[in-house]
């Protein structure tokens, strides 16, 4: 009996840290170069007090064996950002490097958004907001 239920510990326990652990990379837009550009389905999220879309982007460059992963990996470089898709502007909320981790501000709601221009933040806009309805609310 005892097995059993350190067995089913164990196992609760795995499946928690792999979800935990989860990234699913959407590419977006082909960059300069051969880099690209994703955003992370698992982490997009809608911001339940400022009803904008969360989501994390990583930059990857294939060619080169990089990303696109999230923080804390040895190639991940990305951002996050707050994405208003009807008025079509965003908030940076924070960006990583391998040598920098990821720190999201408690502030940054009231920060000014930024009309979302260039190609990647137009792309980023383009293939997160037809999706708005259907992420889920934290």
């Amino acid at each position: 009996m005892r097995r059993a239920i350190a067995l089913a510990a164990l196992i609760a326990f795995a499946a928690q840290a792999g979800a935990a652990q989860a990234e699913t990379w959407s590419k977006f837009i082909d960059g300069p170069n051969g880099t690209e550009w994703s955003y992370d389905a698992d982490y997009t999220y809608k911001d339940r007090q400022s009803g904008r879309i969360v989501v994390m982007q990583a930059v990857s460059k294939p060619a080169a064996k990089i990303g696109p992963s999230g923080p804390g990996k040895p190639d991940g470089v990305g951002y996050v950002y707050a994405i208003d898709c009807a008025k079509k502007n965003l908030i940076s909320m924070g960006a990583y490097t391998p040598s920098k981790p990821l720190a999201i501000a408690d502030g940054w709601r009231d920060e000014k958004p930024k009309k979302a221009e260039g190609p990647e933040n137009e792309a980023l806009l383009g293939a997160v907001c037809p999706h708005a309805e259907h992420v889920p609310v934290k």
